[in-house]
């Protein structure tokens, strides 16, 4: 099948151009390999497709019947490749993002990046799900994990700092209790983000802290929306600056003590296909992310030591044993 293929290839250069050099030259070979490719085609049909006249060749009926049909197959054919290169080098992007990180982190960014690159078109997909890169149409992933997915291309863009907030008006309700944070932790509600790879149960423990309500009276998937209930002051959460830093500037949420340090992990990552590397869009997005996530990541460090609060960098053990990580994006 392959052999005819090229078989029609050739014949189909040499009808539509009008002779055996002009085919070779557009076919990159020499004129005795479109010859052969002729002949061969022939002897596998059984029917004359040229009539050879000298140096001329002409159609025969059987060879402009194939000719009709393999000219606009080929041309279709063409069609299709010039679109997909036309795409390859096109500032068309798509991507998927974890809600949370989506609505808090890269929104808010994409003003800035659509000044730099003003005729780009961008889609972008919020969802928990990772995207399957052989079956669905997307670029690239920022995906929230710890990295290391197997057989696609990875760099960590964010780093996620991790630490206790809620707001002023709850923690002025948890001095009241006890001047001790870990006191006041044992007396607060815990909100839970439940898909964060650090949560309450592993936080609480690491920070000598026993006896706290670990029945949280509330769950949530995203952590958008853990974070707005520790604003509205109905407890604390254990969260990052990716999702919370504006609400830390303008002081909604505080930090519930300075004894506490600061977790930092490698938390979101660009993710995709290796060969989708090699699109000029994807490698200006992944350049543009990564610059953008280092700078704010670097912005919410110096916030927090201003606080006075000490950041220590994390790796939380057996990531990969997570009983939940079909589903980890938050």
């Amino acid at each position: 099948m392959r052999h005819q293929f090229n078989s029609m290839t050739h014949f189909e250069a040499v009808a539509r151009l009008g002779g055996v050099a002009k085919a070779a030259q557009e076919l990159q070979v020499t004129p005795s390999a479109v010859s052969q490719q002729l002949r061969l085609l022939e002897h596998q049909l059984g029917v004359r497709l040229f009539q050879r006249e000298k140096r001329h060749l002409s159609l025969t009926i059987d060879g402009e019947r194939l000719f009709q049909t393999t000219t606009q197959a080929f041309e279709s054919i063409r069609e299709v490749r010039n679109a997909i290169v036309r795409q390859r080098e096109s500032f068309q992007l798509s991507l998927r993002v974890s809600p949370s990180f989506g609505e808090k982190w890269l929104a808010p960014r994409l003003a800035e990046f659509s000044k730099g690159y003003p005729s780009w078109n961008l889609r972008v997909d919020a969802t928990p799900n990772f995207s399957d890169f052989e079956t669905e149409v997307i670029d690239l992933d920022l995906r929230y994990g710890d990295g290391g997915w197997a057989g696609l291309y990875s760099d960590c863009v964010v780093n996620d700092l991790i630490l206790p907030m809620c707001s002023p008006s709850y923690l002025a309700e948890l001095r009241a209790i006890s001047p001790d944070p870990r006191e006041q932790l044992r007396h607060a509600r815990l909100i839970d983000s439940v898909k964060a790879y650090f949560r309450w149960d592993y936080w609480l423990p690491c920070n000598g802290i026993q006896g706290a309500r670990m029945t949280y009276p509330y769950r949530f998937d995203r952590s958008s929306m853990s974070v707005q209930l520790a604003k509205d002051g109905a407890g604390v959460v254990l969260e990052s600056t990716s999702i919370a830093f504006e609400d830390l500037v303008s002081g909604s949420l505080v930090p519930v003590s300075i004894e506490f340090e600061v977790i930092e992990f490698s938390g979101y990552w660009l993710v995709c296909p290796s060969r989708h590397m090699n699109r000029r869009a994807v490698r200006l997005f992944s350049d543009w992310v990564s610059r953008v996530g280092k700078r704010d990541t670097d912005l919410a460090r110096r916030f927090l030591a201003d606080k006075q609060l000490r950041i220590s960098f994390e790796r939380r053990p057996h990531f990969g044993a997570r009983d939940d990580k079909a589903a980890p994006m938050a």
